[in-house]
């Protein structure tokens, strides 16, 4: 079945009544709270606020997108190298299991996943491994999210949760005997001081991997309409600022001590059908329906009934509006092959 006709079963239905009724915040709270968010985009200075103020951002995102996410994606959030004739759900799983793979990650082993949204990634490899993971977000809602798809999936026993900054993790050093992130570590202001704390945790020896978001060797600094599509890239996902290049991450990770064993752009390996934006691109899904051109439409458009009628909080369609722009910025960006959210790293920390 062609991906952008197939049928596929992404998101979750259930979770539209909390775009209706926001559980993170009060309902009351939620214009102001993405009128803040995006004035922290508003001009030159904004990047030196988003960088120092960048745990009260990505709060503050999560917050507002979180329902968006699991209503119209899933519980993983994050994209996945996709093949031909594959459907959109088991390239997710096999990104995450392939990342799993790679670090080796056994049966009783304890790992971290630093970034872990709502747990869907950290669920996946758990079932995958029988590793137990612990899974590290600084928003408090998605801490609440997780715990209860853990335990509605019967996995309380290999995963748990802890709210921290992982930049500031409270673990102690020579802990875990794995650590990954998967498309997490864009929202950090500077790379190598999650990198540092990523190494302290880890037992010597021990393997990091993940998947990067970053600007490709082909983005140009000089050129306006790739600068655009950057600056589109970061408003629209709560990102203080993106590398410009992969090289950025391999120096940061090697400034704290990691050996790099392997990296690679991932996107570059997607079928030319099922390219890994796709998703956000497609015209028309059936079963998907929700996360493309068309279906973000027409949940816009519902939203702009709801809150007209002062059924759905004053600022969903603001949230809307941002996050169907971050949608058009990742198609560009990816077409342009500038912008990949998959660029693949595995690094040891030394025996």
């Amino acid at each position: 079945i062609n991906a952008e006709y197939g049928v596929e079963i992404m998101g979750d239905f259930k979770r539209g009544k909390a775009l209706l009724n926001s559980e993170a915040i009060k309902n009351s709270q939620v214009k102001q709270s993405i009128d803040y968010y995006l004035r922290l985009f508003q001009n030159d200075k904004g990047e030196e606020d988003r960088k120092k103020d960048y745990d009260k951002l990505v709060i503050n995102f999560y917050d507002l997108v979180t329902s968006f996410y699991e209503f119209g994606w899933g519980p993983s959030f994050h994209f996945g190298a996709r093949f031909s004739n594959e459907a959109f759900e088991a390239s997710l799983a096999r990104h995450e299991m392939y990342l799993a793979y790679r670090m080796g990650i056994q049966k009783d082993q304890l790992c971290l996943d630093l970034g872990c949204g709502v747990g869907g990634p950290a669920r996946c490899i758990a079932r995958f491994t029988e590793a137990k993971i612990i899974g590290v977000t600084i928003s408090p809602y998605q801490i609440t999210r997780a715990e209860l798809l853990t335990s509605r999936a019967g996995l309380n026993h290999l995963c748990k949760w802890v709210k921290a900054d992982f930049l500031d993790l409270p673990m102690e050093e020579n802990t875990f005997d794995g650590a990954y992130q998967i498309e997490a570590s864009v929202h950090a202001p500077d790379r190598v001081l999650l990198y540092k704390e990523a190494f302290r945790v880890l037992k010597p020896g021990a393997l990091f991997g993940g998947y990067e978001w970053l600007m490709t060797d082909r983005y140009d600094p000089n050129d306006s309409q790739h600068k655009e599509i950057k600056s589109a890239i970061e408003k629209g996902n709560s990102i203080p600022s993106l590398l410009e290049h992969p090289k950025l991450v391999l120096a940061a990770l090697e400034e704290v001590g990691f050996e790099v064993l392997e990296h690679k752009d991932l996107a570059l390996q997607c079928s030319d059908d099922t390219p890994w934006y796709l998703p956000l691109s497609a015209s028309w899904s059936l079963g998907g329906i929700k996360h493309t051109r068309v279906g973000r439409y027409m949940t816009n458009r519902f939203l702009y009934l709801m809150e007209t009628l002062k059924l759905a909080p004053e600022g969903s369609v603001q949230t809307s509006d941002m996050l169907n722009d971050a949608a058009a910025a990742l198609v560009a960006g990816g077409k342009s092959k500038i912008f990949t959210p998959m660029y693949f790293v595995l690094a040891r920390k030394p025996a």
